[in-house]
């Protein structure tokens, strides 16, 4: 095949998707390039169902190539291994969009592969990958309803700016990164600096316009090259057996959806549809073969019982309004010896939260295609198989866990103070300890207490809600707070983290088509007046940051001395830096910039090793009278150390207030002098007077 290029503007830059040159055993791949940005995406689909799955077997996956920024890698195995979290995050960003889009009755393996080859630091090959996923797939033969877009877009300057480069993210106000069909926006991952719910509607739109034209970019490309889709074989319904089910199971479905304990619904429904295939499989032996069938069916009347009665009644699962927040309580300090411990509960959602502060040596480091760089702030999310009861092997982070500790992460992160005014490394842990529905926004609330529990001087309180979305028959329900089965069987789950003052997060992935702006206003008022109460709950137990911070923490001085005295900070072969430490118990760390950080649990002996440091690094002050040592005798006068290592040369003219034939007849090396500082040249020279300072101690 030829190879064939389609491009486009787009944004800051152009993007083009080139195809048939590379790769071209792979159902599709195409090459995707922005700038010097270029990824290789590949889609693939197994020629067989997979056996024994009832989901979609898809996987995606995106793999950063350190050649690409020029850069071998880190460590001792100099080769690209496991995917970091950045790498995962972006191999949801293709994920969420795509999956919605593929037939639900597909069982054969899809795999997407997004390779990132360069990199330019300036255009966003995550961006290249979803666009990139999508076209892949388009022109292969698995069936998609695509294709999809994406971009970035950021609020800068009260602008809305598409796909800007990294260095021009950097202070805006909003930033999203923003999935849509050319029908309907589809995703929605990103932060902002305390945004306005307008703000952000206004930021969605705008993205959705400026992917239309990627969209056509694809189709255009799909005439040319597409290859013809595979069949899907569309789900047969035994309308008789259908209606049998839909008899048996209405009434004691819908009493065991009743309930509102999560559990005891669960059990109820379970035992509902035990009966029901009992009853069934004692009236005609041959559908004991068809429980599968059947299950399905049982899961549909489950569907169209819990979305009907929302739309029709303004009734939830657990009884509440569209509105209604569950019932939520606050504990605070509820561990001995951590930093800021804070216990948050919503309904059957509990998350325990965790602060430990650290020095500069526990910063996390990251290595990426932007290089080297630390990070101050962590937040971990864990989601244990015991907080729904399941037993399950425990087998690391999972994708769901990094996505979710993302989103509390920069919904936090946007109120912490800067690294400058609190020298602290942070680490936050959300402890997910039951769940049914919203643990990560749980995870936000915990963590904002316990930093406030911490005493960390955050800007605000900041707290989390997930939004529901049930359309049915023309009929619209935007909910509060949704529970897991609302979750699933819902059309929307949008995830919204901020403050009193605004949106610091935001995360929506939606399953229908067509969300108009005044449903996605709806959405956000909603999800702001939610949050707010959230806010005023958490308030009961804590309103603002405790002015000390925990007795178990370490205390932090921060001081700053002149980058060319590092070196007496430090010493030969770090013999100074490590006598400080052993005299004081203290952890040093001094930077480029002359930046020292002395941290200790001890506020004594932290203060200590800075009057050290400081007497090591003292400047001379000219008219100040110090008492020194003389260090060398010479013919024209001698050199008196006044700091430690610093010297100054007592001319033998200031030797005293009468004429001296020789310095021995007035001081002898290793004697303790008072000398005044008379003045320092350009070149850092030191003048010393023993006469004026006599003189001026004889008038004291």
């Amino acid at each position: 095949m030829a190879k064939t290029t389609v491009k486009a503007p787009f944004g800051q830059s152009d993007i083009s998707i080139e195809t048939g040159e590379l790769a071209k055993q792979a159902g599709g791949a195409v090459l995707v390039t922005m700038g010097d940005t270029v990824v290789l995406v590949t889609a693939v689909g197994g020629k067989s169902p997979r056996p024994g799955v009832d989901f979609l077997p898809l996987t995606c996956e995106y793999i950063e190539k350190q050649y690409a920024a020029g850069k071998i890698p880190g460590g001792y195995f100099k080769r690209e291994s496991r995917p970091g979290p950045w790498e995962i995050l972006n191999a949801r960003l293709m994920d969420r969009p795509m999956r919605p889009l593929f037939p639900k009755t597909w069982r054969c393996e899809i795999q997407l592969i997004a390779t990132v080859l360069s990199f330019d630091r300036q255009n966003d090959a995550a961006i290249c990958a979803v666009v990139g996923a999508s076209a892949a797939t388009v022109i292969s033969d698995v069936p998609f309803a695509g294709p999809v877009g994406a971009c970035r877009v950021c609020l800068i300057n009260g602008k809305y700016v598409i796909n800007p480069t990294f260095a021009e993210q950097e202070g805006a106000k909003l930033n999203l990164v923003v999935a849509a069909t050319a029908d309907a926006v589809t995703m929605v991952e990103g932060e902002g600096a305390e945004a306005s719910e307008t703000e952000m509607v206004d930021a969605i739109v705008a993205a959705h316009e400026a992917i239309k034209p990627i969209i056509k970019l694809q189709e255009t490309l799909r005439a040319k090259v597409g290859k013809e889709k595979r069949t899907v074989e569309e789900p047969v319904v035994d309308a008789d057996l259908f209606h049998k089910v839909v008899d048996l199971a209405l009434d004691p479905v819908a009493d065991a959806l009743a309930i509102t304990a999560k559990k005891a619904r669960s059990k109820a429904v379970s035992e509902a549809n035990a009966r029901v295939l009992a009853t069934l499989v004692d009236g005609d032996a041959a559908l004991a073969d068809r429980t599968a069938e059947i299950y399905d069916y049982l899961h549909r009347v489950q569907r169209d019982i819990v979305r009907t009665q929302v739309v029709e009644e303004g009734v939830r699962i657990d009884g509440r309004r569209p509105a209604d927040i569950r019932p939520i309580m606050c504990k605070l300090d509820v561990l001995p010896r951590t930093h800021g411990s804070a216990l948050f509960q919503r309904g059957e959602t509990q998350a325990l939260g965790t602060v430990t502060l650290g020095t500069r040596r526990d910063e996390q480091r990251i290595d990426n295609l932007f290089g080297d760089r630390f990070e101050p702030f962590m937040l971990h999310y864990n989601f244990p198989p015991f907080c729904t009861g399941e037993a399950k092997m425990l087998r690391g982070t999972s994708r769901r866990e990094i996505g979710h500790g993302n989103l509390a992460y920069r919904g936090i992160a946007a109120t912490l103070p800067s690294h400058e005014d609190f020298a602290y490394t942070i680490r936050v842990v959300g402890e997910v300890l039951e769940s049914n529905g919203s643990s990560s926004m749980a995870t936000v609330c915990a963590g904002s207490m316990a930093l406030m529990a911490a005493g960390v001087p955050v800007k605000r309180p900041v707290a989390g809600i997930a939004m529901g979305l049930i359309q049915e028959d023309g009929k619209t329900a935007v909910l509060s707070d949704i529970l897991g089965d609302e979750d699933h069987l819902g059309d929307m789950d949008f995830k919204v983290v901020g403050t009193r003052e605004g949106i610091t997060a935001l995360q929506m992935d939606i399953k229908i088509k067509g969300l108009s702006r005044k449903i996605l206003v709806q959405a956000l008022e909603q999800a702001r007046r939610g949050r707010l109460h959230i806010l005023e709950e958490m308030a009961k137990a804590i309103e603002s940051p405790r002015e000390d911070l925990s007795g178990h923490a370490p205390r932090i001085v921060s001081m700053y001395v002149k980058p060319d005295r590092i070196r007496d900070i430090i010493g030969p072969g770090g013999k100074t830096i490590r006598g400080i430490t052993e005299q004081t118990g203290c952890v040093i760390d001094v930077d480029d910039t002359g930046k020292v950080t002395i941290a200790s649990p001890d506020d004594v002996a932290a203060q200590k090793a800075r009057a050290i440091i400081e007497s090591l690094t003292e400047e001379p002050e000219v008219g100040r009278i110090y008492h020194g040592t003389v260090r060398k005798i010479l013919d024209f006068g001698a050199f008196v150390e006044i700091l430690p290592g610093t010297d100054g040369l007592v001319h033998i003219s200031e030797l005293a207030d009468h004429r001296v034939a020789r310095v021995e007849d007035v001081l002898t090396e290793g004697d303790e002098v008072a000398v005044k500082c008379i003045g320092v040249d350009r070149q850092g020279k030191i003048r010393l007077s023993r006469r004026e300072a006599l003189a001026e101690q004889a008038e004291e």
